[in-house]
Formats: structure tokens, C-alpha cells, sequence
């Protein structure tokens, strides 16, 4: 946790005036005490109304002053707390974004949500407790020792003795817990994948009337969650009877030899009272530091996780400096390209050598697992090539910055993906300054215009988180609109026609034909009808080329590509 603490920096100011306010309060606590045993032995057992009177109005305003301090104090270190939150949050959340798609799989995203939300909180709630507790805590216990000893010497064995044994207790009950909260939040992690999942995937489930199977893994998850935290809480609450266990034994026996050294005259009975309050201070400080060890060994827990993150280096990174690009744009050059996703045996794909050129469509076909989607993932550097090089325009992608390369990319995955927002809003987030015919304008060619304005508020029209409230041939065009909005050089369109229908989707190819003259286009089909018309077509089987040319060639001289033709066409449309 300590290595968090970097993150406080922007906060020196307001921490070390929270460490000068608790001083103060610190020292008005200690204080009052000797105040008020100085009333009852002398101006109570005087008689001495003025004294009292006097004495009174000073303790009077150090409480006031303790209060102010008090209260100021939280305030500041509630900022420091909160702010250091959101820094932590920040700083998280642009880590994550730099993850490359293998550094998502490799933690999962229900953890990565788990430790940006509930990770961080925990520290955040212990940094704000441990700003209150670092310093008036240490200070309460070793100033009320103090003063306990100045009132009488020899009663304050009893707190010498107290002290250590409280001590043992908070270090055994914060070491059987740390294992049992580290477990804590893992089980966390599972029952957000098994809600996540659940919720995402609700017509799946649905439709195959598994609720009560998503039920019982639920109820299993949250079971397991709920046995970790009440076997955390059965330890964790033995702390408090034990604390005041400790503080009522010791506070009979300072009743007890207190009244004897009374009555033997060797103390007075103002100084017992002032020495009560003392131990009773030392004491709820003890209980505050348990307190602070209940939640520590969470926060510890949670900060490991948060720090794995950081700790994480992307295993794609810009270069230090990036190579521009000359001559014609647009250019895409796969040269002996292999590639295998962590642990696999055996590449995904394997020896890809091909060229695409600027006004020219490329298709990409091949069965299911060919590598047709791995091949293009390349292109926009989601992974880095294991051997050979995927070149844009002469320049490796790996010497060009993520942010360049991208730029120069229209990329629409397999799944459309939208966000909550506006037609026009999620159209506009391929180019956010595009202008409102710009939006209209992709739109049409997209053949999105249709749908968008039957809706109720046209491009205005609110869709739901993951465009729930839209079909999935919409989700297609809008996906596709966003990218044609920022006309980049190159688009790639990862089986993005395969939510529509043959005569939307020929209507769509005649469009793009007309608009994108001079990009080059690379599309992964799984339909024939969808390549048929391309400049060149790549022909997958199982990770290498089996054949590249036009329609016509491939029909004679690509075996694999004439038997994902007759799969799908008639001898008719073979004529």
C-alpha cells in the first residue's frame, strides 16, 4: 500500500495541515484532563468558586479550539482521501486502456472492473482513516502515558502492563485475517464475471430457459463470497469484546488501587479522576488502531491487487520516435507473417505474404478458424506479429505510434459495439468534430438513414447500453457509419455485413464503391455474394494462404475456395 502513496503528492499542503490540526486536538485532549483535576483538588475542595469559575472558561475555549481543529481536520483529510481516490481511479483506468487485448484476457474484465471500483475504494477508506489515526492515535497513547505517569507513577504499571497485551491481540487477530480478505475480494471478482455474464447474456438464457441454472451458479457464487466474509467477520469481531474486555478490567483496576493509594493519602482524588480519563483515552486510541488493523489488512489486500495492475507493462508500446510515410497512402503489406496467441502450440496464422493497394477491395475468406479475424487484428496492432512484418505504406506498424497508425484505419469489429448516447453521438465518435451533414452523409452510405429516420427523434434518438433497443443489422450500419464519418485511409471490415440482408448488403458495397474510390478496403466474409465482386481475394485454410485472385481464377484453381462456393451457390449461379 505504501507504494500508493506517490498519488498523495498533489496533497502535501492539506495533509500536513491535518497533521498540524490533530497535533492541536491532541494536545487540547491531554490537556483538559489536568485541567479538571486541578478544579476538584483545589477549587472543589477549597472552596474556591473563582478558581473553578476560571478554570473553567479556559477548558472552556480549549475544547472549542480542539473541536474547530477536529472538524477541520476531517474536512481535510475527507479531500485528500476522495481526491486521492480519483487520482488512483485515473491512473488505473488509462493503464488499463493501454492493455493490449491479451492483457485484458490475461486478468479478465470482471476483476479489472472489481479492482477500478471496489479495489480502490478500500484503500481509499483506510487512507482517510489512517490521516485521522497516524497521527493523534500514537500521540494519545504516548502523551496519556505520559501524563497517566506524571499524576502517579506507580498506577500507571497497570497501563505498562495492558498496553502489550492489547498489542498481541490486534497483531494475531490482523494476521489470520490478511489471507482470508485477499480470498475475500477474489470471490468478489467471480460473483461480478457470474452477474456480468448473466446480465449480458440474458436472451441467450432465455431463450435456452437456463434462469435456474444462472440462478444456482449465482446463489453458489454469492455463497461462497458470503461464507469467506462471515469467516473474515467471525475473526475480525472477536477484536472489540476482547479491546473492552481489557478496558473495563483495566479501568476496575485503576478504580481499585486507585482508592487504596487514596486512602493511604499517596493520591488525590482529582488526580484518580484525571488518571481514569487518561487510561481511558489511552484505550479508545488502542480500540481506533484496532480498528484501523480490521480495515488495513483489506485495504493491503485490495492495494496488491491495484499495484499488479500498474505494475503491468503493455506489451505494445509506441516507439520513441515514429517513422513518417512517404508516396502513395493507404498501402497495406503483410510480409512472412506469423502469428500465435500466448501458450499455443501452433500459429494462428502462418507465412502471410500479400499487398493491398489504395482504390483496390480486398476480401479475406476461409472457414471457421481459418485466422481470418487474427490476420486482420494485425493491421490496427491489437497484437504484435511473432515473426515478419505488417508494413502501412513502407512503415512497420511497430514504428509508428498507436495513435498515428489508428488514424489512418476505419476499423468495424465482427460484433457492433455501441454506446449509450445518440444515434448521431455514436456516429460522431469516429470523428468528433464531424459536422451534422458529415453524420448524415455516412449515414446514407451506410444505408442507416432508412432506420434512423423512422425513429422518434431521428439522429437524436437515445440508444440503450449495447444498443439493446435496436437490431443487430442496425447496430451493423451504424458501426459502419461511425467509421466512413472520419474517411480514413484504410477500412477494414471485420464479417461486418453479416447482420444483413443480400439486398441492403449489395446496396451498401454499391455505395462504398462509389464513395471510398480512393481507400483501400480489406473485408473478412463468410459469404460468397460479399467477396464475389473484390480485386483480389485471400483464401485462408487453417492459418496459411491456399490461394489469392480474382473470383473467377479461384473457381478454377483454388480447391478450398470452389468448396466454400458450392457450399453456398447453386449450379445456376456457378454459371
Amino acid at each position: 500500500m505504501l507504494k500508493l502513496t506517490r498519488y498523495l503528492k498533489p496533497y502535501t499542503l492539506s495533509i500536513t495541515a491535518v497533521f498540524i490540526l490533530l497535533f492541536i486536538q491532541s494536545l487540547s485532549q491531554l490537556y483538559l484532563p489536568t485541567l479538571m483535576s486541578d478544579i476538584v483538588d483545589i477549587g472543589i475542595v477549597q472552596g474556591d468558586t473563582r478558581y473553578i469559575f476560571k478554570v473553567g472558561v479556559v477548558m472552556l475555549f480549549i475544547a472549542a479550539g480542539g473541536t474547530v481543529a477536529t472538524i477541520a481536520a476531517s474536512y481535510l483529510s475527507a479531500k485528500s482521501a476522495t481526491g486521492f481516490g480519483k487520482i488512483l481511479r485515473n491512473k488505473v483506468f488509462t493503464h488499463i486502456e493501454s492493455f493490449s487485448l491479451q492483457g485484458f484476457n490475461k486478468i479478465g474484465t470482471a476483476s479489472l472492473i472489481t479492482r477500478t471500483t471496489n479495489d480502490i475504494t478500500q484503500v481509499q477508506q483506510v487512507t482517510m482513516l489512517m490521516l485521522r489515526m497516524v497521527i493523534s492515535a500514537p500521540m494519545m497513547i504516548i502523551g496519556g502515558v505520559i501524563m497517566a505517569v506524571s499524576k502517579d507513577a506507580q498506577l500507571s504499571i497497570i497501563i505498562l502492563v495492558v498496553i502489550p497485551l492489547l498489542s498481541v491481540a490486534i497483531f494475531v487477530i490482523a494476521r489470520k485475517g490478511l489471507p482470508l480478505f485477499k480470498a475475500l475480494q477474489v470471490k468478489l471478482d467471480k460473483l461480478n464475471r457470474v452477474l456480468r455474464e448473466s446480465l449480458t447474456g440474458i436472451r441467450v438464457i432465455r431463450a435456452f430457459n437456463r434462469s435456474e441454472y444462472e440462478s444456482v451458479r449465482f446463489n453458489r457464487a454469492n455463497g461462497d463470497l458470503t461464507g469467506t466474509a462471515i469467516n473474515v467477520n467471525h475473526i475480525m469481531v472477536s477484536m472489540m469484546p476482547v479491546m473492552m474486555f481489557l478496558f473495563n478490567l483495566t479501568t476496575i483496576a485503576v478504580v481499585w488501587f486507585g482508592s487504596i493509594r487514596i486512602n493511604n493519602g499517596s493520591m488525590q482524588v482529582g488526580d484518580l479522576m484525571a488518571f481514569i480519563q487518561y487510561v481511558t483515552q489511552i484505550m479508545f486510541s488502542l480500540i481506533m488502531i484496532s480498528v484501523m488493523f480490521v480495515m488495513v489488512p483489506r485495504a493491503s489486500a485490495s492495494a496488491l491487487r491495484i499495484n499488479e495492475i500498474l505494475n503491468m507493462e503493455a506489451d505494445i508500446k509506441d516507439p520513441q520516435c515514429s517513422q513518417g510515410s512517404e508516396g502513395k497512402r493507404g498501402v497495406v503489406q503483410f510480409k512472412d507473417v506469423t502469428f500465435r496467441y500466448p501458450g499455443a502450440e501452433e500459429p494462428v496464422v502462418n507465412d502471410i505474404t500479400f499487398t493491398t493497394f489504395p482504390g483496390e477491395v480486398t476480401a479475406v475468406i476461409g472457414g471457421t478458424g481459418s485466422g481470418k479475424s487474427t490476420l486482420i487484428n494485425l493491421i490496427p496492432r491489437f497484437f504484435d506479429v511473432e515473426s515478419g512484418s505488417v508494413k502501412i505504406d513502407g512503415v512497420d506498424v511497430r514504428d509508428m505510434t498507436q495513435k498515428e497508425l489508428r488514424a489512418k484505419i476505419g476499423f468495424i469489429p465482427q460484433e457492433a459495439v455501441l454506446f449509450t448516447g445518440t444515434t448521431a453521438e455514436n456516429i460522431r465518435y469516429g470523428k468528433e468534430t464531424a459536422t451534422d451533414e458529415e453524420v448524415k452523409r455516412a449515414a446514407e452510405i451506410a444505408q442507416a438513414t432508412e432506420f434512423i429516420s423512422t425513429m422518434k427523434d431521428g439522429f437524436q434518438s437515445l440508444i440503450a447500453q449495447g444498443g439493446i433497443n435496436i437490431s443487430g443489422g442496425q447496430k451493423q450500419r451504424i458501426s459502419i457509419a461511425r467509421a466512413l464519418v472520419r474517411k480514413p485511409e484504410i477500412y477494414v471490415f471485420d464479417d461486418s455485413f453479416s447482420a444483413l440482408d443480400l439486398k441492403t448488403e449489395a446496396n451498401l458495397r454499391a455505395a462504398l464503391k462509389k464513395e471510398i474510390l480512393n481507400s483501400t478496403i480489406i473485408i473478412v466474409a463468410q459469404r460468397v455474394s460479399t467477396v464475389v465482386d473484390a480485386d483480389r481475394i485471400i483464401v485462408l485454410d487453417q492459418g496459411r494462404i491456399a490461394g489469392i485472385g480474382c473470383h473467377k481464377d479461384l473457381l478454377e484453381k483454388c480447391k478450398v475456395y470452389r468448396e466454400i462456393v458450392v457450399s453456398q451457390l447453386s449450379e445456376e449461379e456457378l454459371a
